[in-house]
This record gives structure tokens, C-alpha cells and sequence, in this order.
């Protein structure tokens, strides 16, 4: 794709896209989900490090070669999809968004900022008109926030019902991937468990240990984020936090749960399993009123971006390998929470794949959104 392909006005042509961060494991999905979903594109442009500049990577039936990451990148971009880590995202997307763009951002680095909407699709869609940002009609460009992969993942699940019965409270523990560590960390997984089955003795023992510092084929650990005053982890803060604010976008315009349900109670423990890819979450619910198992397993099923698999007989759940490589975000073991009164508490798991959902796909759809909002304003 040509970047200086005459085009008629900026409102009216399919957007300039740029993927900074494309020689990553998220970038290269983004490469997968934009093709697979055909996303409209006058152009495309591959940004990363200066050591990837040269590289070249597939994309539908073309190959594209990746360009240095620089100030001036941005000149003939409107929308800049973000994935290289939130120093890279602090320094760019400001410099993008003075260029005109629109910057969705996938990293951690403007989540909280106010007036920074923080969208699930399916969840907060309307922040995106609140904040006014649109691509180049009148709108202002901006930054728009992906969540974290593991709220993603529990929002999908969780949000139907708390739009119908309130959640006053969420104790959820996290099984994450090593997918969620990025490419480096999932080629170490892969040369560990080839070390630990090849130690002599039967030991299990590992040498490869560059990403997390200790052995992960065959072993699992609190999570690696760093460690808050209270004795959480930053990617267990980050549930929390997030949760309320996209909650709380909602609320604020009167279209989901009434405002004082946003002071839900979340407590979370993340831990790092050894899986490949998709992020696993066992999820315990209080209700305000009361929502019984089978209503919710209704609510799930008519869900958007929810497949439910829950076949007692079968004794067949969601499983990470299962939800690899898909869209929805799958649920299972709804049951009754035996600890609390009947239909105010419930038991749920779920996967979901951490590169795809909760990360390259939701910016995506964050993408669609804008023209949507483009085609409904105009």
C-alpha cells in the first residue's frame, strides 16, 4: 500500500493506518485482525525500533517492510494503533495526535489520564463520542486507551450481568500466559520446557530464565508486575482501577447501571501460569438484586464477544487452548456461589486470548468504532 495514494477529502477516504510496535507479538496480530476483518485503509505503515527497520512481514497476499519509529512518522497517518510499551507510547502518541491522528493506545501509559477514554466495545462504547474524538471531521484527534487484557477479559464476562443485577463486588485470581510477557517471553516458555524435559536425572531443571528470572515451564508465580505499598501487584491494580473508570464512563451518560453501582468491590490475584497463549480468570460475584445461574448463563449466551461452554454432563469448560487465536471470550462453571443467599452470588470461568481480545482486536474494534462515528456524523 502507497502512503501518497491520491485520495478525495480526509473525511470522506478510508483512514492513513500505522502500526507502531509491529514487529511485536501484538503488532503482528494487529497485521492478522486488520486483514481477517478487512478494515478499510487508504494506506499502511509499519513502525518499530530502529534495529527492526528493514524488516518485512506479511500481510494478506502482500509484504510490507517495517520503517524506523521517528518524530516526523506521522505526517500521512490518521489513525496510529500502539503496542511497543508505555515509554514509547509516552514520547509518540503526543507527537502523532499533533500530527492529526487519532492514537489508540494499548499500553498502560494513559489509561488513568482524565479525559483519556479507556473502551471495551462492548462494554463503554459510547466514551468514545463523549471525549469528541473522531477521525478528521471537526472532531479533535486524540488518544483513545485499550484496557488491560485481563479487565477485558473479565469485563466481556462480567458486564452483562452487572447491567442487570448490579455487581457490588468481584474476587477474581488470574491464570495469565505467557503471551501476556510479549514474544520474548513466550520463545523462553518454549526453550525452557525443552530444558526441563531434557535434564538429566529427571531434575526439570532450566538455564534459560532472561524474562522473569526464574522457571516458568512446569512452575507458576505471582505475577512479575511490580509490587504496590499494600502488598498487591500492579496488574492486579490495574483491574481495579480500570474497571471503575470504564464503570464509570458508563454510568456517567445513564446508560448502564445506575451510578451508585460503580462502587463495586474488586479484589484480584494475578498469577503467571505456564500457557502459551490465552489468559484464564476464575470469577466470584456478590449481587445488589438477585440474578440466578440459569438467568445468567441467558445473559452470557446473548452476550456480544461471549461463547458459553458449560456442559456439565460433558464436564467440557473453556480451556486456554480452546480460546487461542478466537475472538469471543469464553465462559463456563456458572453455578451458584453456595456461600452466599441464593441469586446473590455466582461462580464464573473464563478464557480469553490475551493477544487477540485483550489487546490487537480490541483496538480494532476500537478502530470501527471511529468510522462508524465518522459515517453517523457526517
Amino acid at each position: 500500500m502507497s502512503s501518497d495514494a491520491p485520495s478525495p477529502s480526509s473525511s470522506s477516504r478510508a483512514p492513513r493506518v500505522a502500526i507502531v510496535g509491529a514487529t511485536g507479538a501484538v503488532g503482528e496480530e494487529f497485521l492478522r485482525v486488520l486483514h481477517q476483518r478487512a478494515f478499510p485503509m487508504t494506506s499502511l505503515k509499519l513502525l518499530a525500533s530502529p534495529r527492526s527497520a528493514g524488516k518485512t512481514l506479511p500481510f494478506g497476499d502482500q509484504t510490507l517492510t517495517v520503517e524506523a519509529l521517528d518524530a516526523d512518522a506521522f505526517h500521512d497517518v490518521d489513525l496510529a494503533l500502539f503496542s511497543a510499551g508505555g515509554s514509547i507510547s509516552r514520547e509518540y502518541a503526543p507527537l502523532a495526535v499533533a500530527a492529526g491522528a487519532v492514537v489508540v493506545d494499548n499500553s498502560s501509559a494513559f489509561r488513568m489520564t482524565d479525559g483519556v477514554p479507556l473502551v471495551v466495545p462492548e462494554v463503554n462504547p459510547d466514551a468514545i463520542s463523549d471525549a469528541g474524538i473522531g477521525l478528521r471531521d471537526g472532531l479533535d484527534a486524540g488518544i483513545i486507551a485499550n484496557p488491560n487484557c485481563s479487565t477485558i477479559i473479565m469485563l466481556l464476562a462480567v458486564n452483562p450481568l452487572h447491567r442487570f443485577a448490579g455487581v457490588e463486588r468481584i474476587v477474581v485470581s488470574t491464570y495469565q500466559a505467557a503471551s501476556g510477557a510479549g514474544a520474548a517471553a513466550m520463545r523462553e516458555l518454549e526453550q525452557q520446557t525443552r530444558e526441563a524435559l531434557a535434564a538429566p536425572g529427571g531434575t526439570g531443571q532450566v538455564v534459560s530464565q532472561d524474562i522473569f528470572g526464574q522457571q516458568y515451564a512446569f512452575n507458576l508465580f505471582s505475577h512479575n508486575s511490580p509490587l504496590q505499598s499494600g502488598g498487591y501487584n500492579q496488574e492486579e491494580m490495574k483491574m481495579v482501577h480500570e474497571t471503575h473508570k470504564i464503570w464509570g464512563q458508563d454510568a456517567e451518560r445513564g446508560s448502564g447501571a445506575a451510578p451508585d453501582r460503580i462502587r463495586t468491590g474488586i479484589t484480584a490475584t494475578c498469577i503467571r501460569v505456564p500457557v502459551m497463549r490465552a489468559h484464564a480468570e476464575s470469577i466470584n460475584l456478590t449481587f445488589r438484586d438477585e440474578c440466578s445461574e440459569i438467568k445468567a448463563s441467558a445473559l452470557l449466551k446473548d452476550a456480544p464477544g461471549i461463547t458459553v461452554q458449560d456442559d456439565r454432563g460433558a464436564n467440557a469448560f473453556p480451556t486456554p487452548v480452546q480460546a487461542s487465536h478466537q475472538d469471543d471470550v469464553f465462559v463456563g462453571r456458572v453455578r451458584r456461589d453456595l456461600s452466599q443467599p441464593e441469586g446473590r452470588g455466582l461462580d464464573l470461568f473464563v478464557c480469553g486470548d490475551q493477544v487477540r481480545k485483550g489487546a490487537a482486536l480490541n483496538a480494532v474494534q476500537i478502530a470501527e468504532l471511529l468510522l462508524e462515528k465518522r459515517t453517523a456524523d457526517r
